[in-house]
């Protein structure tokens, strides 16, 4: 795997706090914004579709026989 270097502008305070955060952890600067890159982007393909959700939310449920629609399974009595 081919290492790149970058530059990228922080907030002065944001910057502070990854420093002490790396600190604390004793590790480098470098290290935490890899794993923090690594886990958003795990985290983005792990997501499940959104418009497929809703589809499946919008057709309803079919439980014993009877189709409820989102709203019907969330009413409260």
């Amino acid at each position: 795997m081919a290492i790149m270097k970058t530059t990228i502008d922080l907030p002065e305070e944001l910057l502070h706090r990854a420093k002490v955060a790396a600190a604390q952890r004793k590790t480098t600067l470098k290290e935490l914004v890899q794993a923090g890159l690594d886990w958003v982007l795990r985290s983005e393909a792990e997501t499940p579709d959104r418009s497929a959700a809703l589809a499946r939310l919008q057709k309803g449920l079919h439980l014993s026989g009877q189709t409820l629609t989102r709203d019907q399974v969330h009413e409260r009595q």
